[in-house]
C-alpha cells in the first residue's frame, strides 16, 4: 500500500489508496486501533478521511497511518448480519446471461461468499458491498430505472447493495429483501455500516 495524503482544512486528513480493497483493509485496521486524537474515520471508494480533535495534527496522524498495518482477513469489529433474499429480480436472467451462469448458479454465487460493507453513499443507508464471488462482476444497466423499490438487492461493477428506499437506480436487480436498512429512529440508523460482514441467504417466496 502506497497511500497519498491530502489535507482537508485544519482538522482532517484524506488518505487516498489504489482501490476499494485497500480502503477496506485500512479502514478495519484504523478502526481497530484509532490514531490518538482521531474522532471520526470515513471510508469511500478510494479514500479514507480522518478527522481529529485539534487543528494542525496532520503530520501526527499521517505518521500514525503510515505505521498502521492494514488488516488482512481478520474478523471485523463491526459485526455481521444475515439478510434473507427472495431472488426474483427483474434482471436476474440478464445477470445470468452476462456471467455465463444459470439463474440458480447466480443465487448460489451471491449467497455462497460473505460480503463486506466498504463504504456508504448515494443515499442514506446505501452500503456498497465488496468481496463477493468475482463471477458476479457485472456492469450497470445501460439505462437506469426511474423507480427501484426499497429492499431491492442488486449488483453493479463488482459491488452488491440493498436499496434502502425507493429511488432511481441503474444497478442490476436480482432479488428483494424484507429488511429495513435505514431507520432514522434506530441507533445507529443504518443497518449496513462500513466494515460489517454481510451474508445473503435465499428465502422462499411468500
Amino acid at each position: 500500500m502506497n497511500p497519498r495524503f491530502l489535507r482537508c482544512g485544519d482538522s482532517a486528513l484524506l488518505v487516498e489508496v489504489d482501490d476499494v480493497g485497500e480502503v477496506v483493509a485500512l479502514y478495519e485496521a484504523l478502526t481497530a486501533h484509532p490514531p490518538q486524537g482521531v474522532t471520526d474515520i470515513l471510508p469511500a471508494a478510494r479514500t479514507v478521511m480522518l478527522r481529529f480533535e485539534r487543528p494542525a495534527q496532520h503530520d501526527t496522524v499521517r505518521s500514525a497511518v503510515l505505521s498502521t498495518r492494514p488488516a488482512t482477513g481478520s474478523r471485523s469489529e463491526a459485526g455481521e448480519v444475515t439478510i434473507p433474499v427472495v431472488y426474483d429480480g427483474a434482471d436476474l436472467a440478464d445477470v445470468a446471461a452476462l456471467t455465463g451462469l444459470s439463474e440458480h448458479e447466480v443465487v448460489d454465487a451471491h449467497t455462497g461468499t460473505p460480503w463486506t460493507v466498504a463504504f456508504s453513499g448515494f443515499a442514506p443507508g446505501f452500503g456498497y458491498l465488496v468481496g463477493g464471488d468475482p463471477r458476479l462482476d457485472v456492469p450497470r444497466r445501460t439505462e437506469s430505472r426511474v423507480r427501484v423499490p426499497a429492499g431491492s438487492v442488486a449488483l453493479a461493477a463488482g459491488f452488491s447493495a440493498v436499496y434502502p428506499r425507493e429511488s432511481p437506480g441503474g444497478w442490476q436487480l436480482i432479488g428483494h429483501a424484507d429488511v429495513e436498512v435505514w431507520d432514522v429512529t434506530a441507533d445507529p440508523p443504518a443497518l449496513l455500516r462500513p466494515g460489517m460482514r454481510v451474508r445473503f441467504a435465499e428465502a422462499r417466496r411468500a
